[in-house]
């Protein structure tokens, strides 16, 4: 039986998944509801090898419906459509038969930490991937900077010949108290490490940062020290993940005592322009590509795009506060894409229907109603 870990990152919704090890080998973090109460473990070479060998006889029964249905092995809607597996088997062929259907042969490596295998076992797992699967194009993982800080540049090097094209880290934040508080179990020192040897070994590199991170008592140093960091890396895409808490994650405990207390939407928002505004001397491409980040067209790559990406912040900030309110109920209810949006007539009076069923005319009345909704992405 093939196994499937829970999540990946949203820029490989399209990736076929391979799961390498079980859970998260860390699992501390305060902000962070994966994964709790599992188990890490390991996965043997001769294991996922023999998954690999499953996945390309899952391929091949596939091609052949295809044939059979006189697509000559091309994947079509009308192919999925008649890939009828019973039991475990269903959803693996329905993802697998949707990943030959794009065509964009990319493979994610579950499930948080896959650089944490033996570098050796992981590049036999890298070479064989790609002998016995065709198509693919690129192959992708999430690493933690403590554990890629501790591998070689010749040991990242031997991996990128192997196969591997990109690494997902969740940095989080460049500020080492806000790290030390959340038990991210890595320091600045070690993202700047981790992320360097990333690139001098030639592999792509996706960094993960987290607006609001900081609270209210750190949203200044958070917002630089991160960008400190990053400016010594230069990673090939910053993607923006603004923090959501939910009772499932241990830091909603903190908030319930008051050890932190949460910046708002508009405080995430100014957060995120001064952290924009100090990136320098690089040529990152900045994403803000998941539903939890209220602006998602803060987007582009820089030096080019930062006036751009700053604009937006400093449109969405001058606007009056019921237009604030109307968008992010907007946002939130997912009706909204961009601040343009809030020029739709028809969707801005259903938006207003809602709020005024809420009975409430102020911005703050309807936090814990706003939160509610966002909170719903997670």
């Amino acid at each position: 039986m093939i196994e499937q870990g829970p999540i990946r990152p949203p820029s490989e919704s399209k990736s076929l998944l391979l799961r390498l090890t079980r859970n998260c080998p860390w699992n501390k973090c305060l902000f962070c509801p994966v994964y709790k109460e599992t188990a890490f473990s390991r996965r043997s070479v001769a294991e996922i090898k023999s998954e690999i060998d499953e996945i390309g006889e899952i391929i091949e029964d596939i091609q052949r419906i295809s044939k059979k249905l006189g697509f000559g092995g091309k994947i079509t809607a009308t192919v999925i459509s008649h890939i009828y597996p019973s039991g475990d088997r269903a959803l693996i062929y329905r993802q697998i038969a949707h990943w030959l259907y794009f065509g964009e042969g990319s493979v994610f490596l579950q499930d948080a930490n896959s650089l944490i295998m033996r570098p050796e076992d992981l590049a036999e797992i890298l070479h064989y991937l790609r002998e016995t699967i065709p198509g693919i194009r690129r192959i992708t993982s999430y690493a933690r900077s403590r554990t890629l800080a501790r591998r070689t540049l010749e040991q990242l090097v031997m991996l990128r010949e192997a196969g591997l094209d990109r690494i997902h880290i969740g940095m989080e934040s460049g500020y080492d108290p806000v790290l030390s508080f959340m038990q991210k179990g890595s320091t600045a020192a070690e993202h700047v490490k981790a992320g360097c040897l990333v690139k001098e070994a030639s592999i792509s590199l996706s960094e993960y940062v987290m607006p609001g991170l900081g609270g209210k008592l750190w949203w200044r140093e958070h917002a630089l020290a991160t960008a400190d960091v990053l400016n010594q890396i230069n990673a090939d895409f910053i993607r923006l993940r603004s923090l959501r808490v939910p009772k499932s994650a241990p830091l909603s405990e903190k908030i319930e005592t008051g050890e932190m207390e949460l910046l708002d939407d508009d405080g995430v928002v100014r957060e995120i322009r001064l952290f924009i505004e100090h990136l320098d001397g690089i040529t990152s491409t900045l994403a803000s590509d998941h539903i939890m980040n209220l602006l998602e067209e803060i987007s582009g790559t820089l030096p080019e795009d930062k006036g751009k990406m700053l604009a937006v912040a400093d449109r969405y900030l001058a606007l009056p506060e019921k237009e604030r309110l109307i968008y992010k109920v907007g946002r939130w209810g997912g009706a909204y894409r961009s601040l343009d949006d809030l020029e739709d007539s028809v969707l801005r009076a259903k938006i207003e229907s809602v709020i005024h069923q809420w009975n409430v005319d102020e911005a703050g009345q309807v936090d814990e109603m706003i939160k509610e909704m966002a909170d719903q992405y997670i």
